[in-house]
């Protein structure tokens, strides 16, 4: 790879456009997500440069969230690069999907009806950033669990997390993350050059000595899913939260960001970590609720936190869309809809305990307390990945979403249906107990 690399770049390049054609590279495809770069001298004696112009280069290439350096591969391109790449093809029709990690569509509002009821009129520029009748939904939402804050609009979860921690942190800051967590989240930390700090967690959400370590190495925000935790499925209770907002107080400085993305379709009493905190936000987004395409997401905070992310976001966007705000008011305040995300959780909870249990009859323990899917573990990730593909099911490795924590597979359950359960865990028991198979490690 190292001399196809250097013939793209040319010898004798500068730092600049070392890091140009790099990127280049990753934007066409010729550089894969994940892909090591050659070592700094390993690459400075092919362009016949020094070392400290090639490390230069990858300096900007980390930079600008383009690659990351990985304590074991050295430096590799990020598994989400901040560019348009080349997306990978969707599973055959055979195959069924089970790693987009979609909802189930059957169990989304119908459009339509909300759509009918739009008010059209233009709104201008200087009107009211916010559609009213949706902050008191809004506001009314994160009362009854107990949260009161001010509120905010945001253009769904990650765009929310996003102007939160870069109105609070400067790069190279350090952010505690769940471990494995949900790889936008990591992918979003390279983009605004901020350095993930791995925090374990289990069935009941972060590991409380495993975040205490975070803190004290630096940790200056943390990034919480108090329920529906992807990809292990945890959820906080109300012992690990006393836990965990024992450990908050020693670090009175550190901003707080629940990111409870499920929210009314996680399956679980939704349980927080921010109470007593100066600084802290909880993001709900109604892609998961309400449909993907909605880009709208709520959050509450402090009124500090809150106003630099709507400063933000005046210099950015503005606002999100009335039409979508709206849109998102009607369809939240339609009865029917009330129903049917009743039916969703209800019918999301019976497809993750059936994959749960059929795995579990076969002596394979899978986690899945809560959220939209189920996580395996399996030693070897890929081969998995690749047997289940044969079999019929398209699954996620657990690569892209852990850092220290052990091998997996995510298998998004939203529209699993029981006989399909007990199939998949039927495959996923034949690979791991035949010869050359993925080895369960429960």
């Amino acid at each position: 790879m190292i001399f196809s690399l250097a013939h793209t770049i040319g010898t004798g390049a500068g730092a600049a456009t070392i890091a140009a054609r790099v990127e280049s590279a990753i934007a066409d495809g010729r550089l894969a997500r994940g892909e090591r770069l050659p070592a700094v001298r390993e690459l400075a004696a092919a362009l016949a440069v020094s070392p400290a112009t090639v490390a230069a280069a990858y300096r900007l290439l980390r930079q600008r969230g383009l690659v990351s350096a990985n304590r074991r591969r050295g430096t590799v391109v990020a598994p989400e690069p901040p560019l348009r790449v080349r997306a990978g093809p969707p599973p055959p029709p055979h195959v069924r999907d089970l790693a987009s990690g979609n909802p189930d569509p059957a169990f989304l509002p119908p459009l339509a009806p909300a759509l009918e009821r739009l008010a059209t009129k233009h709104v201008l520029y200087g009107a009211a950033s916010k559609h009213a009748p949706l902050v008191e939904l809004a506001r009314a939402d994160f009362a009854a669990d107990g949260i009161a804050g001010e509120i905010a609009i945001a253009g769904g979860a990650v765009d929310a997390i996003d102007r939160l921690l870069s109105t609070q942190l400067r790069p190279g800051d350090r952010v505690a993350v769940e471990d494995p967590c949900w790889p936008r989240i990591t992918d979003l930390l390279y983009a605004l050059v901020l350095e993930a700090e791995p925090v374990r967690v289990d069935e009941r959400g972060l590991v409380p000595d495993e975040l205490e370590r975070a803190l004290r190495r630096g940790a200056r925000a943390v990034v919480v899913t108090p329920r529906g935790q992807n990809p292990l499925g945890g959820a906080l209770d109300h012992g690990r939260s006393t836990d965990l907002l024992a450990v908050l107080e020693r670090h009175p400085d550190v901003l707080v960001v629940e990111d409870d993305y499920a929210g009314a379709v996680a399956g679980a009493t939704y349980v927080g970590v921010h109470a007593g905190r100066s600084r802290w936000a909880v993001v709900r987004s109604l892609s998961k609720v309400l449909g993907p395409d909605l880009r709208v997401a709520p959050l509450a905070g402090d009124a500090l936190t809150v106003g630099r992310f709507e400063g933000r976001q005046l210099l950015g966007p503005g606002w999100v869309s009335h039409l979508l705000q709206q849109t998102a008011a009607l369809l939240w305040t339609d009865p029917a809809t009330t129903k049917l995300l009743a039916r969703a959780s209800g019918a999301y909870a019976e497809r993750r305990a059936a994959l749960v249990e059929a795995l579990a009859a076969r002596g394979i323990r899978a986690n899945g307390r809560s959220g939209l899917g189920v996580w395996i573990p399996l030693a070897d990730e890929a081969a998995a990945t690749q047997l289940l593909f044969d079999r019929g099911f398209a699954v996620s490795p657990g690569e892209r979403f852990r850092t220290e924590a052990p091998p997996g597979v995510r298998v998004t359950t939203t529209t699993l249906q029981p006989a399909e359960a007990q199939e998949l865990a039927e495959a996923v028991d034949e690979i791991t107990s035949g010869a050359g198979g993925a080895g369960y490690t429960g």
